[in-house]
């Protein structure tokens, strides 16, 4: 008999895991809140750790259509734009991890991603189904949804659609930041306020000077800021983004929120000329219907500290919903395909009946937590040198010149993955 896997979320993870427990043989049933698949108007940069899952998907020539393929890093003083380090990616990183690093849309990855899982027989998709809760019997488990509510003529303007349930073999929560499958699991405190504001923009490289065109990964460095920008969609867009810190009003479970190149420009202070023109001219370069700038709030929890808080039982949490990190080590998604990679892995295991699905799925959360929490405490430590006043500002820079590339390249992190079926 054919087990099947509920998944709650249909983002970068949730797509994911629903590619690889069909790849395992499992039936797969996703449920997503919204009323349609998307992505946010983000770039995401992907190591070859990651690259090489991707690869053995089969999804290799559907990347090489929407990806771009930066042939080197560059590091920056955003004051002075002195160039600070560089690490050579491109026949560099294939040679020596078996996989190029490569930018694009988030919207590029998440479309080929629903393609390929659309492909597979296996999976059943449904939208409009927000997850309330789950029981876990210790025989199968349970999903609780609600769908949107709905008007009822001549009686209350909305009336609260009823409570559904599906049961399955095994439940994984891939339902982001804000998950009420791991609240429900671990019962702890909301994300905290990492009180870092993240402004983002993307546009044709076309519509910028030729002199502020890249087809290479930059990240500037400056006191309480920094600045990444690289290519997407074949090089021919341009994905900016600026951290800064401070803190926001209003509501932070929305996603992003307007913003104005004014606020911004304020916020870089006395950045470097070079700098200044890129934000200048993404502001007058964007859309003119709308914000050429949006602002997201960045939250996050402390490192993961055990197999608990990946997978109870017969429910697993997966990426942001497990994990959520800052973007300082560019491996929120990449983290989250790993996730669903190792747990194809063991779903595999468990396409025999005699395999107890709570035992399979603690061996994906014992493989899992400590490179997740190795990654979160990581990219913490980036987010601390990334922004750094005083000595500690003129010592990076002092170890950058000195060292570059062997501080830039991670090889425990680049060169190692979970093992695909």
């Amino acid at each position: 008999m054919t087990r099947q896997a509920l998944i709650a979320g249909g983002g970068i993870g949730g797509l994911a895991a629903a590619l690889a427990a069909s790849r395992a043989g499992w039936d797969v049933r996703l449920y997503e809140r919204a009323l349609g698949f998307s992505e946010v108007g983000a770039g995401v940069q992907l190591g070859p750790n990651v690259v090489r899952l991707l690869h053995g998907w089969g999804l290799q020539d559907a990347l090489e259509r929407v990806a771009a393929f930066p042939q080197r890093l560059v590091v920056r003083d955003a004051l002075s734009c002195q160039e600070l380090g560089t690490m050579p990616l491109g026949q560099r990183a294939l040679e020596k991890y078996g996989a190029p690093y490569l930018t694009l849309h988030r919207s590029d990855l998440h479309a080929l991603l629903l393609q390929a899982v659309q492909a597979r027989d296996q999976v059943w998709l449904k939208l409009n189904s927000s997850v309330m809760g789950y029981a876990d019997s210790g025989r199968d488990v349970t999903l609780q949804m609600q769908p949107a509510t709905v008007a009822t003529p001549g009686l209350h303007p909305v009336q609260a659609a009823p409570l559904l349930e599906v049961e399955g073999d095994a439940l994984i929560g891939a339902d982001g930041l804000w998950s009420r499958l791991r609240q429900q699991m671990l019962n702890d405190a909301p994300p905290r306020v990492t009180g870092h504001l993240a402004y983002r923009a993307m546009l044709s490289q076309a519509r910028l000077p030729e002199r502020l065109r890249s087809q290479q990964v930059t990240v500037w460095l400056g006191p309480r800021l920094h600045v990444v920008h690289y290519p997407v969609r074949s090089g021919e867009w341009l994905n900016v983004v600026v951290i800064v810190q401070g803190q926001i009003a209003g509501d932070l479970q929305s996603w992003d929120h307007h913003a104005n190149g004014a606020d911004l420009q304020q916020a870089m202070g006395q950045t470097a000329k070079l700098l200044q023109d890129l934000i200048q001219a993404v502001t007058d370069g964007g859309n003119q219907a709308e914000p050429s700038w949006r602002l997201w709030p960045l939250s996050d929890r402390p490192p993961i500290t055990g197999a608990y808080q990946q997978a109870q039982g017969r429910v697993a949490l997966l990426g942001d919903a497990a994990h959520p990190m800052r973007p300082y080590l560019a491996q929120g998604a990449g983290m989250a395909i790993e996730d669903a990679a190792e747990l194809g892995s063991v779903l595999a295991m468990a396409r025999d009946p005699a395999f107890d699905v709570p035992t399979v799925l603690q061996r994906y959360a014992l493989n899992r937590w400590e490179r997740n929490a190795r990654v979160q405490a990581r990219s913490l430590r980036n987010g601390q040198i990334f922004h750094a006043q005083g000595p500690l500002r003129w010592a990076r820079d002092a170890s950058m010149k000195l060292l570059g590339e062997k501080l830039l390249d991670i090889p425990w992190l680049y060169g190692t993955a979970p093992r695909l079926l």
